[in-house]
């Protein structure tokens, strides 16, 4: 069940919230300490945020900027303000989809489970330059050119893409390798990795995976 947070001060339209998602099958929690709520959320871990930007002790914008900095949980910004300029500033900050208020219900539904539908279709799929890594079909794309991989290269390659920003260590490689039921040790995971270099090098593609001697690897 997806659980959804709400970020609204208004008890009556919170409540109101929280019912309508409930009644839709979403697991619904309200927001009441709105002094923490960057870490409320944070803890709450939701699948996807309704914010309202009037909130007490900071503004929803705000709130929404510092929680991108941290999270990137989906969020549809509810509002009474007919504005562009929020709007606007709303999307920049991150919103991925934006309401006003009085809403209605059927279509503030009908957004959250595209915008769900949205995110689960880009969660098999991981875009690095020109490349397009499908996960579930193991292909990696670049301009006309495509290569297909192994098992363990696309348990390699998703792991290495999901963490682009630190280095992998060879521990938590093998671990998830060790999860898909299949022993690897340190030479064989050199060999694996050596073999989607190869790979990669047929897209264009040379030195993209860097070793970082004696403790993994990172993609650069």
């Amino acid at each position: 069940m997806k659980k959804i947070m709400i970020v609204e001060d208004d008890s009556v339209i919170a409540n109101e919230l929280q019912l309508l998602l409930k009644s839709s099958d979403f697991d619904a929690v309200i927001l009441n300490d709105f002094e923490n709520a960057e870490n409320e959320i944070i803890k709450n871990n939701p699948d996807l945020i309704l914010l309202d930007i009037n909130i007490p002790f900071i503004n929803g914008e705000m709130l929404l900027k510092n929680l991108r900095k941290k999270i990137n949980t989906p969020v549809i910004m509810v509002t009474s303000r007919e504005n562009e300029v929020d709007e606007v500033v709303s999307y920049s900050y991150g919103a991925d989809d934006y309401v006003t208020k009085p809403y209605n219900p059927t279509i503030l539904l009908l957004k959250i489970n595209a915008l769900f539908k949205r995110c689960d279709q880009n969660k098999n799929t991981i875009s690095y330059k020109d490349l397009t890594f499908d996960i579930g079909k193991g292909i990696v794309k670049a301009s006309d050119k495509e290569i297909v991989l192994t098992k363990n290269e696309i348990i390699i390659f998703n792991l290495l893409l999901s963490n682009k920003d630190r280095i992998v260590t060879k521990d938590e490689l093998m671990t998830d390798l060790w999860n898909n039921d299949e022993y690897i040790n340190e030479n064989a995971l050199t060999v694996n990795i050596s073999r989607l270099r190869t790979k990669l090098l047929d897209l264009g593609y040379d030195n993209i995976i860097e070793t970082r001697k004696g403790i993994g690897y990172r993609i650069i």
